[in-house]
């Protein structure tokens, strides 16, 4: 009987053991939240695999590292509750530098430039500034920094998903404009080749976007710098930049 109870202290002590081993984080993964749904930079292929530029790019970053990526796919609105609630280590997912967000966070270096534009219907007219959204609908991800350029110019923000929702919503006449970044739009005319909606105007803003990590990580920033000097270097970042948009635009 004593034997008995014996091994099974230790069966006990065995599974606990193992159990306290898989909650522990493996320093051989770089887990990073994307969307998996913002074409051309996180998005799903026709083989249904996680693939755009963002994703590849964070990939052969993690392979300077000497890490594997795993992807845990997170709607935007939610992309940096789940950082801060450790859900992940690093968000790939066009992060837009602003003041507001180098505050809250540890921000790589930029590895995209692009320029904000304005969408509307194909038969809109009176709307190719910012200015002209005084007033109207725009349809934004709440929590994205084209939402703030466009409440900034005046327009009342009405909360999406993400850039195909804001799309349905201008199509249906329930909004009067978008702001995205010209790449997203150039991507969506390209592949869907959709003549209801149109680029009236643009921001006049550059932007820059990066990775994202928590503050206390700022020792993974300093890595995925070198990492990404280290792709520009050796040319991957052009290469990657090339395939979806026919540009350098990692410059």
């Amino acid at each position: 009987m004593r034997r008995k109870l014996f091994a099974v202290v230790l069966a006990v002590a065995a599974v606990s053991g193992l159990a306290a081993g898989c909650g522990g984080s493996d320093p051989n993964v770089l887990k990073v939240g994307t969307e998996g749904t913002y074409a051309p930079f996180s998005f799903q292929g026709p083989d249904g695999q996680l693939t755009g530029y963002d994703v590849e790019v964070v990939q052969a970053v993690a392979g300077k590292l000497g890490k594997r990526v795993e992807f845990v796919q997170t709607p935007w609105d939610a992309i940096f509750a789940g950082l801060e609630s450790k859900r992940f280590d690093l968000v790939a997912n066009q992060v837009t530098v602003n003041p507001d967000r180098d505050r809250k966070y540890s921000l790589s270096q930029p590895y995209t430039t692009s320029d904000g534009v304005i969408v509307t219907r194909a038969d809109k007219t009176g709307v190719t500034t910012l200015a002209d959204l005084n007033g109207k609908v725009c349809a934004q991800s709440s929590t994205s920094n084209w939402s703030r350029v466009a409440s900034d110019a005046g327009c009342e923000v009405e909360a999406v998903e993400g850039f195909v929702q804001a799309i349905q919503l201008l199509k249906n006449g329930r909004v009067d404009a978008t702001v995205n970044d010209t790449l997203a739009v150039g991507e969506y005319t390209k592949t869907t080749g959709d003549s209801g909606v149109k680029v009236s105007g643009r921001t006049g803003e550059t932007s820059h976007q990066a990775f994202a990590a928590r503050k206390e990580s700022s020792a993974l920033t300093s890595d995925v710098n070198d990492a990404l000097n280290a792709l520009r270097a050796d040319g991957t970042l052009a290469r990657i930049s090339d395939k979806y948009f026919g540009t350098d635009v990692s410059k």
